[in-house]
Order: C-alpha cells, then sequence, then structure tokens
C-alpha cells in the first residue's frame, strides 16, 4: 500500500497514476486475487484499509506536520501492516531532499519503524540510503515510470540501479523462509537474473494490465504523458558540481504542476525535471545540467532561475555522493561502506 506526494516529494500512486487507466482504489476481494494471480499488489488506502490514513496523510500536506516523526511512522507502517506483509525492506532516505534530513533523523525513523513491524510480528529491515541530491536522473511522475522501466530493463541511472537491485536483494533475504534463507550472493544473483531475463518487467507489465492500466505504454514509453515544452539549463560557468539541492528541484516540479501545492490540486503528469550533472561531476560553460519539461514557455521560465539555484558549482574536486548509508535491524546498525 502506497500514498500520494507530500509538499517536496513524489507519491508512488501519484507516479503509476500517469499510466493511462491505471487503478489504486481495489477492493479486499480484488487486492487478494491479484495477489494470487499476480504476486504484486501497489494501492491506495481504501475504505477498508488503512482509512484513517488517507485522510491524516491530505491533512499533514496542509496543515505544516509533515516531517512528525510519528505521524510519518504511522503512516508507513500502518499500510504495511494493513496489508499483511509478513517480511518488509523500508527505504528510509536521508538529506536535504528528505523529510529526514540528517542521519541522526534517518536513524530515528528507521529504529522506530523496525520496532513497530518487530512487535507486531513482521521481520523488518530498513535501507538509510542518500537524498542530498536527486535519485537517478528523473523528477516528475511520468519521467520516473519511464526510468522505472528503463531500470527493470538493466538500463537505469547507476545510482538508481544499485539502489533498486540493493532493495530488491534484501527483500528476497528477508522474505525467504527462515530455513531456507538465501546468501548476499545468491539473492544478488537471483535478482540479475530477473532482470537480464525480461521477468522483472514482465511482472512490472503484468501488476499494470491487472490494475487497468496500458499494457502498451509499458512496452513503449513514449506513450506516456509528455509535456509540450522542453527547455535545456546550462552552466554558465565551467566547474564541478558540489551539490544539487533535491529539494528545491521537487518544489520547482510542484510548481510546474507535477505535485499538489494545496488539497485537491490536480496533476500534470507528464511535467517535471531530467537531472543530467550530479555531485562530482566536471562541467563546462554551456553544458546542460539538467531539462525542464513544462507545460508552456511560461511555466519553464518561471522555474529556471528556482533550479539553477538548485546547483553549486566550483573548481574544487569532491567525490561522488554515496548510496546507501547503514542497515537497521532490530539487532542493531551496520554502516554501508
Amino acid at each position: 500500500m502506497s500514498g500520494r506526494g507530500l509538499s517536496f516529494t513524489g507519491g508512488t500512486i501519484d507516479k503509476l497514476e500517469s499510466i493511462k487507466g491505471w487503478q489504486a482504489e481495489l477492493s479486499e476481494a480484488q487486492f487478494r486475487r491479484q495477489l494470487r494471480e499476480i504476486g504484486l499488489v501497489i494501492a491506495a488506502q481504501t475504505a477498508d484499509l488503512a482509512p484513517a490514513d488517507k485522510a491524516l496523510y491530505a491533512l499533514r500536506d496542509v496543515t505544516g506536520t509533515v516531517p512528525s516523526l510519528p505521524l510519518i511512522a504511522s503512516s508507513i507502517m500502518s499500510k504495511k501492516l494493513a496489508a499483511g506483509a509478513d517480511a518488509i525492506v523500508l527505504d528510509v532516505k536521508c538529506g536535504h531532499g528528505a523529510f529526514m534530513e540528517t542521519f541522526a533523523e534517518a536513524k530515528a525513523l528507521a529504529k522506530l519503524m523496525v520496532a513497530i513491524g518487530e512487535r507486531a510480528g513482521r521481520k523488518v529491515v530498513a535501507l538509510i540510503t542518500q537524498m542530498e541530491q536527486p535519485l537517478g536522473h528523473a523528477v516528475g511522475n511520468a519521467l520516473e515510470v519511464e526510468e522505472a522501466i528503463m531500470t527493470l530493463q538493466g538500463k537505469g541511472p547507476k545510482d538508481f540501479q544499485t539502489l533498486v537491485e540493493r532493495v530488491a536483494v534484501e527483500l528476497l533475504r528477508v522474505g525467504t523462509p527462515q530455513g531456507k534463507r538465501l546468501s548476499a550472493a545468491r539473492a544478488a544473483q537471483a535478482v540479475q537474473e530477473a532482470i537480464t531475463s525480461g521477468a522483472a518487467l514482465a511482472k512490472f507489465r503484468a501488476f499494470v494490465v491487472a490494475q487497468g492500466g496500458n499494457g502498451r505504454q509499458i512496452d513503449d514509453p513514449t506513450l506516456l504523458p509528455h509535456a509540450s515544452v522542453i527547455m535545456p539549463i546550462v552552466a554558465s560557468r565551467a566547474g564541478v558540481v558540489q551539490g544539487v539541492d533535491s529539494r528545491t528541484i521537487g518544489l520547482a516540479v510542484v510548481a510546474l504542476g507535477g505535485g499538489r501545492q494545496k488539497k485537491g490540486d490536480s496533476i500534470d503528469y507528464g511535467v517535471g525535471v531530467m537531472v543530467h550533472a550530479k555531485s562530482g561531476d566536471t562541467v563546462k560553460k554551456g553544458t546542460p545540467l539538467c531539462t525542464v519539461y513544462a507545460a508552456s514557455e511560461e511555466a519553464a521560465n518561471r522555474v529556471k532561475e528556482q533550479i539553477m539555484q538548485a546547483y553549486r558549482l566550483s573548481d574544487t574536486p569532491t567525490p561522488p555522493l554515496p548510496i546507501l548509508y547503514a542497515r537497521v535491524t532490530k539487532t542493531g546498525i551496520e554502516k554501508i561502506s
């Protein structure tokens, strides 16, 4: 069970609704049938499954309570537990582009959610991952769906591909019965086999179609919604990218119509930003830093300066940012180098 976007962060349901016909609200009978037949369901809250969370989710977005640690933990875990998952892997973002800006805050949230799950009799692992800059290249609903399709083909951006595969490995291991527990190496091999064989993409397509989505858009992502105006934003000087502010980029996408500024706002699924240059990259004057996808030139120009301010360039070399920071379980915290 997933939710919609909150403030500057995108929501899984919003992204999937960029696929024509895809439905997020399922009855319990539909949910159970699809789980049996397809083995994969992503749904929103309903009147029967975690109903209070839907109302609280929308209210948090407009009442300044999005960063509340108890509300974040209860919102995430209520959906996981209500859906009946017995093995859960959580991706806890850490950085200026996340609600948990520091490692200490992310660790506190991860520990709280692991404890909630364990007390409910679930096996839970949390990964603390970097969100100082956008993950992958795409920021925006349809753009991110297209990038996800590429990743299921093994062609995703390196940081996104690495994270997706690591989460899949963790889920395979935690979801395997105790007596048949997979090694990390065997789980990684199974994940690679699912990608290279096409099984991962085929499963995604089957899931989309089962929930009413247009399978042709998975076969040919160019059929997904696309903005009519495409505007590159280039470097004003040569230098090394010191950082890309995820929050600024996210707010720019909201301003373009890719998120909600108030409860009830509609979403333009085709708008967004493609980030080309990231921390540690060397750029020349005139190198495209990113590309804005907008409904009009006026809209693109409105966010141009905002997006430029998301980039910090200097002449000092800087290493690329890590992808994963730590792994949290009921037994403790393991740093990931």
